[in-house]
């Protein structure tokens, strides 16, 4: 499905990195379940247990002032989580998450699809809510055909803010309407294109994540090798 009113061909298209170029969910369950073994099985507590409960913390960490860098929100999240399941935290959790997150591989059709996107003379860029330093090793496996990655710790601000899209159009020197804008996150991306105005292109994955239910994102796909297919039905 897509809008008819597309508009024209966009220099640049930006990306969420986590769901929609690399496979997080699938990484995230594998990284919580041997946080959850080192703890001795921990009386039947699942991994989506553990998850719900960091998501939570993490999304409240990410809004609050002043800005954490994402390793500081994520180690005291998966704190606080483990907390409200009377599991005990040690450093080692932290270090074991993001050194699994920062090692996510990306979903099958995503670097071809990328390839195909930078033959049709498109410039490729991540915004993610991350650090520098994680991502580093995610876009190392991208094929080499990212030219931009911005991070929440650049723009010191998290989706979906303002702030960081502000910042990511700043840098790449175009306007919010110059962009096609590229991602799974409903709650993240979604709602930051409802509110800025930016085109936006949903990669329904067929998770348990929904659209808003007060905005129409400008097409919706189920993978990322459809985007070069749209962009090519568009004439772009």
């Amino acid at each position: 499905m897509f809008s008819s009113n597309f508009g024209s061909k966009p220099q640049w298209l930006t990306f969420d990195c986590y769901g929609t170029l690399i496979q997080w969910d699938e990484g995230l369950i594998d990284a919580v379940r041997q946080i959850l073994a080192s703890k001795g099985g921990s009386a039947g507590i699942t991994p989506q247990q553990l998850i719900t409960a960091y998501d939570h913390h993490e999304h409240a960490l990410e809004e609050a002032k002043p800005h954490r860098s994402f390793r500081e929100v994520a180690g005291m999240a998966l704190g606080l989580a483990l907390k409200d399941l009377a599991l005990p935290y040690t450093p080692a959790d932290i270090e074991l998450l993001t050194g699994r997150i920062a090692a996510m591989p990306p979903f099958q059709e995503v670097v071809p699809a990328l390839a195909q996107l930078k033959r049709m003379g498109f410039q490729l860029c991540i915004v993610s809510n991350t650090d520098d330093d994680i991502i580093a090793g995610n876009v190392a496996q991208l094929g080499g055909h990212i030219d931009r990655v911005i991070t929440a710790q650049q723009a010191q601000a998290y989706k979906p803010s303002r702030q960081i899209f502000a910042h990511a159009h700043q840098a790449l020197g175009v306007r919010s309407e110059d962009v096609v804008h590229i991602c799974a996150s409903p709650h993240l991306d979604l709602q930051a294109a409802r509110d800025i105005g930016f085109r936006c292109v949903w990669i329904d994955r067929a998770t348990a994540r929904r659209p808003l239910p007060d905005y129409t994102p400008d097409a919706i796909l189920s993978r990322l090798d459809r985007v070069p297919v749209l962009f090519k039905n568009l004439g772009w």
